[in-house]
């Protein structure tokens, strides 16, 4: 009996190319039967080439998929695994994806199989820690400012006092007791910003002029050797957000991708980038339905990238790649983009790291502005 056709119907191939998440029509011998358009960017290439390919040459050898496609075949019954890797060198490494693998309705029309990449899981989880790290480091910075902010001001007077009498040998020292307690001043200060739980002001702004300012701020001062392109989309509609916190927050974003670059190279390159994205939701504490984030600016460098091991606690409080770092800057990129309803992630590679904030597009109080 010949193979029945698993083409799908007009109606059910725009609803499976309408999901986010790869699926995969398999047939009985492993042959790829047909493909949704998310499955095509997940493994890059057309539905076309995927329908000439069998199961096993998409995945690593060691892949358990095959597997667990043969036993939904042979047992008529769903199976689903998690966290299974599909990474391999011609996938950049690892990819984890939870595993759906269901039976189709006649025994010699295969499986479907749904993949759902754990990236994005991971990544929004990652978030909700930055977001209790900051609160921490909040309640940190209000006893730090009272309790070592005022002891410092109290030594760095006698510090002076002492100056005025001190012989050469001495007034370098002294100036070493007043120069250490300024700095320790300065990171308290920073941590304070933690600590403002004020409501922030908001209007509705464009955010390509925040990004044209922070550009032209860059240019004539750290980033005055590094190319800059920009990939806008004119059509972006504005975000609800503070113009100075967000200016502080992609400054602080060049700034890191230059200083990744490095003073050196004469090809370094900074890509600002806009883009509208609907479909990611996310639920956040204080809020009762998952909000939608379609507003997508990104900040992408080719420097050397940042190690594995770190990405994970990038945003974290005193986490930092730099000799000279205090780690509190990206931690406090990562609370500003949450207090404005947002998120931020990190996605890095050699040659190519790319800092991506999504966040909410503003909505007029008359109820005119779209949801997502």
């Amino acid at each position: 009996m010949p193979i029945k056709s698993i083409r799908l119907s007009v109606d059910a191939a725009k609803l499976l190319n309408a999901l986010p998440h790869p699926v995969l029509a398999v047939r009985p011998n492993g042959l790829i039967a047909d493909a949704n358009v998310a499955a095509e960017a997940f493994f890059g290439m057309s539905r076309t080439f995927l329908s000439q390919q069998r199961l096993v040459q998409l995945v690593p050898p060691d892949s358990s998929l095959p597997s667990l496609v043969e036993q939904v075949q042979g047992r008529g019954a769903a199976i689903n695994e998690y966290r299974v890797d599909l990474g391999g060198p011609k996938a950049g490494g690892e990819r984890l994806v939870d595993i759906f693998v269901s039976p189709l309705p006649e025994p010699d029309e295969g499986v479907v199989v749904m993949l759902q990449e754990r990236s994005l899981t991971d990544k929004l989880d990652r978030q909700l820690t930055h977001r209790t790290s900051a609160r921490s480091v909040a309640a940190m910075a209000s006893t730090l400012a009272h309790e070592i902010k005022n002891p410092l001001s109290g030594i760095r007077g006698a510090a002076q006092l002492l100056e005025a009498e001190a012989n050469d040998a001495d007034r370098a020292l002294t100036r070493l007791i007043c120069e250490e307690t300024d700095r320790i001043v300065k990171l308290v200060d920073r941590m304070s910003a933690f600590s403002d739980g004020r409501p922030i002001e908001r209007e509705s702004v464009n955010i390509h002029e925040i990004l044209d300012h922070v550009k032209k701020v860059s240019q004539v001062g750290f980033a005055r050797h590094i190319h800059f392109r920009e990939n806008y989309d004119p059509s972006l509609p504005p975000i609800l957000g503070n113009r100075d916190q967000l200016i502080q927050t992609f400054l602080n974003l060049v700034k890191n991708a230059a200083e990744a670059i490095g003073d050196a190279r004469s090809d370094g390159d900074i890509e600002l980038s806009t883009a509208y994205r609907p479909g990611v939701r996310l639920q956040i504490p204080g809020s009762n339905a998952p909000v939608s984030l379609p507003m997508e600016f990104c900040v992408r460098d080719n420097g050397p990238g940042v190690a594995q091991e770190v990405l994970p606690y990038l945003f974290d409080p005193f986490v930092t790649t730099k000799a000279s770092g205090t780690g509190l800057g990206l931690a406090l990129v990562a609370k500003i983009i949450g207090d404005h309803g947002g998120t931020i992630e990190c996605e890095s590679g050699p040659r190519r790291t790319t800092f991506r904030v999504l966040m909410p597009r503003y909505a007029p109080r008359d109820g005119r502005g779209l949801a997502g």
